[in-house]
């Protein structure tokens, strides 16, 4: 007489008492909004210069007073020096300072960026403005100023959370509605590539808030998108729907707060401002300014930073289908195996 040896069911796990759930939600919901205050207000009150790159050009005698005056702010400045003021204006062009002080036989002229950061710019007025000798007027040189449809700057900003949000929607959606493998990365890749048509087309086009390379304004904005869909989509994929959450938290609250699109990383405290540019939303908005200001200048680190976003997170949505499948078949083959004999 033959019999199938039984294997005992897998019981679920006994679901949380209500008590319990709510005990849960009770602590929980505190402890995100404290994390997102945290994430948001601390870095926005903080803010202050510290270690800001700016320039100093003029005779090394002309300028040893003013770099003098300029590091009794402790902390607040790199000092470079320049040979002249075309090699200041060169530093600023190539953002590799925020601004310079030309030091003249007519008193202190002031080279700032308005396109890097309006409140730099501010911030560097009132500065020199301060060291300046009494009665001494600071002349200003805008060397690189914001599109004039959006002095301020606010529409690199504002720009940041929308994308951060489609990228999310993008990775949650392919992740949810069961996309895997070459599919998935298909649907990522085209919506990331219609996204940043669809933006530089609002922001460039219609709205002039943009002033760089069209075409090149439109590949950083889609794989901005593209960084973070990948991701969510990639966490997706490893550990399930759980890793879409994890995505969003990292995108949302530590990568938009930190990401320093109205203010340079150098205006945040550390260790946020250096955090901020290795995640998403940061060397995003570090991209657009670098293609839309400045020709590119300085675009290559955050560019490589985007692109190890996006190619970890796709490799990782091909991983998970290819363990999925793996294990789809492991329980195939055992399934089909003959009955034991008693």
């Amino acid at each position: 007489m033959s019999a199938t040896s039984a294997t005992p069911a897998a019981t679920a796990a006994p679901p949380l008492p209500h008590g319990r759930r709510m005990v849960a939600v009770i602590v929980l919901v505190p402890t995100l909004v404290a994390l997102a205050l945290w994430a948001f207000a601390w870095p926005a009150a903080r803010t202050a210069p510290r270690d800001l790159p700016l320039g100093v050009a003029g005779p090394a005698t002309a300028t040893a007073q003013m770099q003098k005056q300029l590091s009794q702010h402790q902390g607040a400045f790199e000092i470079h020096r320049y040979a002249d003021e075309a090699a200041a204006r060169d530093a600023i062009e190539d953002r590799t300072v925020y601004g310079a002080v030309v030091v003249t036989a007519q008193g202190p002229k002031l080279l700032t960026a308005t396109a890097a950061s309006p409140l730099v710019a501010q911030l560097l007025q009132q500065a020199v403005a301060r060291q300046a000798p009494e009665g001494t007027k600071v002349t200003t040189i805008d060397v690189v100023p914001a599109p004039a449809k959006d002095p301020r700057g606010a529409a690199l900003g504002a720009s940041v959370l929308p994308l951060a949000l489609v990228g999310i929607a993008a990775g949650s959606v392919v992740t949810l509605l069961g996309l895997r493998g070459a599919r998935a990365v298909a649907a990522l890749v085209g919506a990331a590539a219609l996204v940043g048509v669809v933006a530089a087309a609002l922001a460039h086009s219609w709205l002039g808030v943009f002033t760089g390379n069209w075409w090149a304004e439109a590949a950083a904005l889609g794989l901005s998108t593209l960084a973070v869909g990948a991701a969510v989509a990639g966490l997706g994929a490893l550990i399930g729907p759980p890793g879409i959450g994890l995505g969003a938290f990292v995108v949302m609250l530590l990568g938009n707060p930190f990401s320093a699109a109205s203010s340079p990383p150098q205006m945040l405290p550390e260790p946020v401002g250096t955090i901020g540019q290795w995640l998403p939303p940061g060397a995003g908005a570090s991209l657009m300014r670098s293609v839309s200001f400045f020709d590119g200048a300085a675009a290559t680190g955050p560019a490589l930073t985007l692109t190890w976003w996006a190619v970890l997170g796709l490799g990782a949505v091909l991983l998970g289908n290819t363990l999925k499948r793996d294990r789809t078949t492991t329980e195939a083959v055992a399934e089909r195996k003959p009955a034991l004999v008693s």
